[in-house]
């Protein structure tokens, strides 16, 4: 809840023409916010499409089976929170702060995950669908992908060093001048590299995915 307080500023203006002097006062409004703190919580089987998440801090809470379809999550801040079963696609994450976040077995089409706020940002997927969501930009380090499809996923220009895609299908990713450095694709599968526009150094392959790297160079590979 918010609620305006009213101001009164004593000031003084000169009348330039004149030389005169004036004392005035001026009104100020300013909005005074209350923002809300939700710890240690468990929400289960909750449509927050239709029935948005307040606004706040949600802290060492669980979410399962939620529906945040199209859901309206802006400025929302979470802390060591898990989804589980949760549906977030086409969410809106404007400004919103994942700090510690684990989503398991969620669906997360077409979300843009570059609109959150960067500050603290640590995130971790498993067993995820995020077909068309996109990192754009995005500084990813050491993020964990496990069991994922993530078919058509933006990952232009992010920062994925020491990323991990454990048994990962990225069948129609994006990665174009992508920092890739220590990544780890050992089993991830159906990727498609071209190492002269990202940076690969020390990045980790299996011989079965050497087809992903050597692709646009017509190379067959028996």
């Amino acid at each position: 809840m918010s609620k305006a307080l009213t101001l009164y500023h004593k000031t003084h203006i000169k009348n330039h023409l004149s030389g005169q002097r004036y004392s005035v006062f001026v009104l100020i409004l300013q909005e005074n916010t209350t923002t809300m703190y939700y710890d240690d919580q468990t929400y289960e089987k909750q449509n927050f499409g239709a029935e948005p998440l307040p606004k706040g801090n949600y802290e060492n809470c669980r979410f399962r089976l939620c529906n945040f379809a199209e859901a309206d999550l802006k400025q929302i801040n979470f802390t060591d929170c898990v989804f589980e079963e949760c549906n977030l696609s086409m969410a809106k994450l404007i400004s919103t702060q994942f700090n510690g976040i684990k989503f398991v077995n969620c669906k997360i089409l077409g979300t843009r995950f570059e609109h959150t706020n960067p500050f603290l940002l640590s995130i971790a997927f498993s067993d995820c669908t995020l077909n068309m969501s996109s990192f754009y930009q995005m500084k990813l380090r050491k993020t964990a992908f496990k069991n994922c499809i993530l078919k058509e996923t933006d990952f232009t220009e992010a920062d994925l060093q020491e990323a991990v895609f454990d048994n990962c299908d990225l069948s129609g990713a994006t990665f174009s001048y992508t920092q890739l450095q220590k990544a780890d694709f050992r089993t991830a599968f159906n990727y498609a590299l071209d190492p002269e526009r990202n940076k690969l150094a020390k990045a980790r392959f299996s011989k079965d995915g050497l087809q992903g790297l050597l692709g646009k160079y017509g190379i067959v590979i028996d």
